[in-house]
């Protein structure tokens, strides 16, 4: 098609291991020799894992991905540490070359990868300014017009004369996107490095990959940060262990990322072999659910989701209380027991349900510790699991854009919907 700005067919990338040349040919040789007689590398530090006498031994950074993106097209880019997402990007910005397959491109790519991407540590912001435009094609008039915008943007006005080796990260990071974003490309390469940047920049960067994308560019965005995935892209692929397992709406992919990544959709966080308990009670199972009991781990924040806890009940007459807490970020952001402790008259397996309402949580990620109590006149037992389940709650959808943007952004743990008068005092 001709709006396709990328093509992405059978990209293969792999490494050896352990394949690191001494610097000299006698050192090579004498690294060889000991390999073929199975002995240790001798140039091999103290302490060092020896990866030299492992023969053959390969990582396949990507195995046979294959995608196009089309013009305007917004993607995210989803998977573990490790599954190749920041391998396909360098390929993709010719900053690594793939051992079979290839990338087609249409348009100028503007990448941010890493901190300090294309910038030259000698050099003053401003004049890696000027560089990056001309390592895009841009003469320096147009790197006039944007100029002061990108400076304006990236807020490191005061040492923009400065070398930008004396920058902090969140410095480089800063003048690095507002250089990326705004000096025109077809393509914008952006990788986790917005993490460097506080909550302030993070915001601005999505409002303007958000613009970019608007504008009928292209946004290629890889990020751990589901509700800014959801945010900006409207499709994404995700990736594992160097392969492409899923692409599509992202709505869809990221919820299958969620539920395939220590919470599969459906299934307990426990088997009961290894679940926690007592000569009373043991727990068996958490699962998240919405309305219709479909198990969930991507939680929109205007729909009520409800939380079921499992447990197996082993003697008769005890009295029991479940108790459930939501942290996030090392901080509680609330804890919810069961009214008063019930009676259980007979052993067997029991299920307490509570109901998370909806415009409760504020967006982000949140996990939850369960406790459960036993208790038999003064006796008291209970079992514990601390941060055993993950969720993320998310603010906006891509293509709702019904509410408009006033409920994104809100600070604070908790967004409850509390109830407002408005009278008119003439």
């Amino acid at each position: 098609m001709s709006d396709t700005v990328i093509s992405v067919e059978n990209l293969s990338k792999t490494y050896r291991l352990g394949v690191i040349g001494t610097g000299t040919f006698f050192g090579d040789l004498n690294q060889w020799w000991a390999k073929k007689m199975g002995k240790p590398d001798p140039y091999a530090k103290i302490g060092e894992v020896d990866h030299g006498n492992r023969e053959g031994e390969t990582l396949w950074a990507l195995d046979d991905v294959s995608f196009k993106l089309q013009q305007g097209e917004a993607l995210g880019i989803i998977g573990r540490n490790g599954a190749g997402k920041s391998t396909l990007l360098k390929i993709m910005s010719r900053v690594t070359a793939p051992t079979s397959g290839m990338v087609k491109v249409k348009g100028r790519i503007a990448s941010l990868l890493e901190v300090g991407t294309g910038f030259h540590p000698e050099l003053t912001g401003r004049e890696n300014i000027y560089l990056n435009g001309a390592i895009l094609g841009m003469d320096r008039a147009e790197v006039n017009r944007k100029f002061d915008e990108i400076v304006d943007f990236s807020g490191v006005e005061k040492f923009i004369d400065t070398p930008v080796k004396r920058y902090s990260s969140g410095m480089y990071v800063r003048l690095a996107f507002a250089v990326a974003a705004h000096l025109e490309p077809e393509i914008l390469v952006v990788d986790e490095v917005l993490a460097v940047g506080d909550a302030e920049f993070q915001r601005k960067c999505l409002g303007k990959m958000s613009d970019v994308a608007h504008a009928g560019r292209t946004v290629l965005f890889v990020s751990h940060n589901m509700p800014a995935i959801l945010r900006l892209c409207s499709t994404a692929i995700m990736m594992d262990r160097g392969k492409l397992v899923k692409q599509g709406d992202a709505v869809d992919v990221t919820n299958f990322y969620l539920n395939n990544n220590g919470n599969a959709e459906g299934e307990v966080s426990w088997t009961n072999e290894s679940a926690p308990g007592t000569e009373e009670v043991k727990l068996t199972g958490i699962r998240l659910v919405d309305g219709e009991g479909k198990g969930k781990s991507l939680v929109e924040i205007n729909t009520p989701s409800y939380l079921e806890i499992e447990y197996d009940v082993f003697q008769s007459g005890l009295k029991f209380r479940v108790s459930a807490g939501f942290n996030t970020q090392g901080v509680v952001a609330f804890t919810t027991n069961e009214p008063y402790e019930t009676m259980h008259e007979r052993p067997g397996r029991y299920m307490s349900r509570v109901e998370i309402p909806s415009n409760l949580l504020a967006e982000g990620e949140y996990t939850i510790s369960v406790s459960i109590f036993a208790s038999k006149g003064l006796k008291i037992r209970y079992v514990r699991a601390k941060n055993v389940f993950t969720f993320q709650v998310v603010d906006y959808i891509t293509g709702d854009s019904s509410r408009g943007d006033f409920s994104q952004n809100v600070a604070g743990v908790l967004r409850p919907a509390l109830a407002w008068e408005k009278i008119y005092k003439g």
